[in-house]
């Protein structure tokens, strides 16, 4: 009984052993002569770079077009920012913007930035902004964010400076309103680039503020 026994152990270890190789030497074999397809395949050789679009459009501008995002401030909270051709030009961040209208010039031609500056439209003196206007010429594109209040010091000169500019809204443009633009001098018509919100107690998304606004497009660039 018990050499029995052991001949039976011995054969049941046998098929175990013999059972393993050929399920191993199966697989092995499948492996080599089945190939899944390279994207279901681990990681690739090679690192897949996703494009994405100057200043995060939500797609490319074409040839001899710029890109540009303007994003107004938040209440009295957060300042705006601007992006032009993927550079942020102006943000809390770069510590270069404040309360009013903040403005970018920028070369209409190349994309350069050629100067920035913010006016307090509460407490400042709207002259200076009357000259900042006066000083732009046909070859800049002119970039605007407001934050907090950017119309309760703007005065009937400002206002026209900004509609030769190409705004439909700055003749009516008042305290704490929301307002992003770009425009150019001279347009021949009204810029296609601008929002505007009017501060209204019943449809401000904060309390004494409406909500901030996010223009963002394609310009094309000047010719001369």
């Amino acid at each position: 009984m018990r050499a029995s026994g052991v001949l039976r152990l011995l054969a049941l270890i046998f098929a175990l052993v013999t059972t393993w190789m050929f399920i191993r030497t199966y697989i092995s074999f499948s492996m080599k002569t089945i190939r899944l397809p390279r994207w279901l395949e681990g990681p690739a050789s090679k690192e897949i770079r996703v494009v994405k679009s100057k200043c995060s459009l939500s797609k490319p501008c074409p040839k001899d077009y710029f890109a540009f995002k303007i994003c107004s401030g938040a209440a009295n909270v957060v300042g705006p920012s601007m992006c032009f051709e993927n550079q942020v030009i102006m943000s809390p961040v770069k510590n270069n913007v404040g309360r009013g209208l903040n403005i970018a010039l920028i070369n209409g031609s190349v994309g350069t930035m050629l100067r920035h500056s913010y006016f307090d439209m509460y407490s400042g003196d709207p002259n200076e902004l009357v000259k900042f206007l006066k000083e732009i010429s046909g070859d800049m594109l002119v970039l605007v964010a407001s934050y907090d209040d950017p119309g309760t010091k703007m005065n009937d000169e400002a206002r026209k400076l900004f509609s030769n500019l190409g705004s439909s809204y700055a003749e009516q443009l008042g305290f704490r309103d929301s307002w992003v633009f770009l425009g150019t001098k001279d347009i021949k018509s009204k810029s296609p680039f601008e929002q505007f919100l009017k501060n209204d107690p019943k449809t401000n998304k904060y309390e004494g503020w409406p909500e901030l606004l996010e223009l963002e497009g394609c310009v094309p660039r000047k010719v001369y």
